[in-house]
């Protein structure tokens, strides 16, 4: 990332960017992570690869880029949880999102069948995810390992013969893999919501129509059920509710909401009475829905 100088007329932004941005991901290239990248930024986008999603995050609050992509939940997984986490710890903020349909492929060195498959490597939620499709292979042995993409490099790079990865199709082409299987999932319907989160919000996104929340209500009967009306009766349509303990704090929860709605009057009147409803309240994101 390049900083310029100012202008003393200019103090909207600190810092500029290359013509190509770059965002951070979790994973490497040929990742999903990578894949939502180049489909939401297009390819004026330079990937900043990052081992973890606290090193992503650190890669914001440090300057080191501008945005990230974060997997946030998943149709048959549900909520990456710890991602909620540091969304809130770090204050950043959603300004937008993106829906992946994920398609795992059983990959390995061109030249084999899976019959010659001794061991496949994946992440573990892509090896649950394909379980089932291994019952008809008892002798191929499922191993752990941190990236789905990073197997199948691991396996290009070191020519590793009866060593399969569970992979992007993207993976496959950038590694000069050969898929022996293709969408391997037991589910076929498996898609990932991903948001774009920076340190602040951006005042520029125009038409808004969804809103992620976090707040917390007095440990009271009824609390959440008033807090819901407030929703329903302003007309918003809850997409999302998820708890999570408040630290600290024994019996106490926080709720993470997602909201979409047509009408920005309707959604600033509910704001405004779920601010003074909650013990505290805060915007994780206001955005346009791709839902």
């Amino acid at each position: 990332m390049k900083q310029i100088q100012k202008s003393p007329d200019n103090n909207i932004r600190a810092f500029f960017f290359d013509m190509k941005t770059r965002v951070a991901i979790q994973g490497i290239k040929g990742s999903f992570h990578d894949e939502v990248a180049q489909q939401y930024f297009g390819n004026q986008v330079e990937i900043l690869a990052c081992d973890s999603f606290d090193q992503l995050v650190q890669s914001i609050v440090y300057d080191n880029c501008r945005q990230a992509v974060m997997a946030i939940e998943n149709s048959i997984a549900g909520s990456i949880l710890p991602n909620y986490g540091l969304l809130d710890q770090y204050g950043l903020s959603i300004v937008g999102e993106h829906l992946l349909s994920i398609s795992h492929n059983l990959m390995a060195m061109p030249g084999q069948s899976i019959s010659d498959i001794q061991e496949v490597h994946s992440h573990p939620m892509a090896l649950l995810q394909c379980k089932q499709f291994f019952h008809a292979y008892p002798d191929i042995k499922l191993v752990e390992s941190s990236d789905t993409a990073a197997v199948a490099k691991e396996i290009s790079d070191n020519n590793q013969i009866g060593k399969g990865a569970i992979a992007s199709q993207l993976a496959a082409d950038l590694y000069g893999l050969q898929v022996l299987s293709e969408s391997i999932q037991t589910i076929k319907n498996n898609v990932t919501r991903f948001v774009i989160v920076q340190k602040s919000a951006d005042q520029t996104i125009s038409n808004i129509s969804k809103a992620s929340w976090k707040f917390v209500l007095n440990h009271k009967r009824g609390s959440l059920a008033t807090a819901l009306n407030v929703m329903s009766d302003c007309k918003l349509n809850l997409t999302k509710i998820q708890s999570l303990p408040v630290i600290k704090t024994p019996g106490k929860y926080a709720f993470f909401v997602d909201v979409t709605f047509n009408n920005p009057d309707d959604y600033r009147k509910a704001k405004s009475l779920l601010e003074i409803m909650a013990t505290s309240f805060k915007i994780l994101g206001e955005y346009q829905s791709k839902s």
